[in-house]
């Protein structure tokens, strides 16, 4: 039987005492235990390494369902001073297993991972800084490979600032679970989830690592899915928890990076583009978005300067997807709920189409090296 809660808090507070536990949680396969810390900071480490000891042997006794453990203290005001996540093992092993795992580098899931099996390629969108269209950039990609005939999923997994209820319309729309699966939404001829409509809408998701693991591990292994041709997962800004929790849980086609023209912004993109390659995710390349301003008199306006997205790609030696303006349809489209609109007539409509296209080459070339493309069999 795995272990539970009570059994985490019984073991915690038989490591350090009663009134050392704070709270604990189990979210994922990892136990979350946070402590009062010690007044002499000297003591902080043999405290840390009681209580992990203490979850190892109870997760032992109830047959070691816990892959991770992680020990936070916290001062009187409720500030985290030391964090340590260490692997579950054996308490006979941890002698010589338990060393916090926060060093080691996070291992990209085998390409015969058995997370999502039926989706043919996943696409994560991410950016090294929030505010740069990440989210716009993923729906609008997820959108326009419908457009062309796929079998497309969307999945939200900015966990702390999921913007598809509004972007996709789902503010009218209730979430529902059969036989223990979400549904996903059907919306613009596409599957979406996103835990923007498993939460209150208004309340802040104050989580730590454990708890966002958790929450995306759901999103991805309990959404009823079924056969897609493209999942494009929606990234939280910069370089965290859930990129490496997906690094480590499936087997991606590739990563789009979205950032603006500005080098402030192509700082951060570089950080996420080297994360990626760090985790052995293949970048898929770099889209421009904000590239440019088309006024009512039909000039462009480069507002933020042009082109230093397309520059640091071939600096850096990945493709460049193409470069996507400001508009006010765009705008309103994704305030509305209607990104189908954003692809009428018009420049907006002609560089989506244009990013649509060279993300789709991109990663069947991408499947192509990887080994995952299928044979297509045509009959003229």
């Amino acid at each position: 039987m795995p272990i539970t809660a009570a059994d985490l808090r019984a073991a915690a507070q038989t490591a350090v005492g009663e009134d050392a536990v704070r709270d604990t949680a189990l979210v994922g396969g990892t136990a979350a235990v946070r402590l009062t810390a010690p007044a002499d900071p000297g003591q902080h480490d043999a405290f840390i390494q009681h209580a992990a000891r203490a979850v190892a042997a109870a997760d032992t006794r109830a047959g070691q369902s816990l892959r991770a453990i992680t020990i936070e203290l916290l001062d009187d005001s409720g500030r985290v001073v030391q964090s340590k996540t260490y692997p579950a093992v054996p308490l006979e092993d941890a002698a010589q297993h338990h060393r916090p795992i926060s060093g080691l580098r996070p291992q990209p899931a085998p390409a015969s991972s058995k997370a999502l099996p039926d989706v043919r390629h996943v696409i994560a969108v991410g950016a090294g800084k929030g505010g740069v269209g990440k989210s716009t950039i993923a729906t609008n990609l997820a959108v326009g490979l419908a457009r062309r005939g796929h079998a497309v999923g969307l999945m939200d997994g900015d966990i702390y600032g999921p913007s598809m209820p509004t972007m996709l319309g789902l503010d009218p729309l209730e979430a529902s679970v059969v036989a223990g699966m979400l549904q996903p939404f059907t919306v613009h001829g596409l599957k979406a989830m996103t835990i923007g409509k498993l939460v209150d809408p208004e309340k802040p998701l104050i989580w730590r690592g454990p708890m966002a693991h958790g929450a995306f591990k759901q999103l991805v292994e309990q959404t009823n899915w079924g056969e897609l041709d493209y999942l494009v997962i929606d990234l939280p800004p910069g370089t965290g928890d859930v990129p490496l929790t997906m690094a480590q849980m499936l087997s991606l086609t590739g990563a789009v990076i979205v950032c603006t023209p500005q080098k402030v912004a192509q700082d951060d993109a570089v950080r996420a583009l080297r994360m990626f390659q760090q985790l052995g995710v293949e970048v898929l390349g770099v889209v421009e978005n904000m590239s440019y301003f088309v006024g009512d008199d039909g000039k462009e306006y480069d507002l933020f300067g042009k082109g230093g997205a397309a520059k640091m790609s071939k600096r850096l030696g990945v493709p460049f997807l193409g470069a996507v303006p400001i508009t006010t349809a765009l705008r309103e489209n994704s305030d509305a709920g209607d990104p189908t609109a954003n692809f009428k007539r018009g420049p907006l409509a002609d560089s989506l189409n244009a990013l649509v296209e060279a993300t789709e080459s991109q990663a069947s070339l991408a499947a192509l090296r990887q080994g995952k493309s299928r044979p297509t069999l045509n009959i003229s």
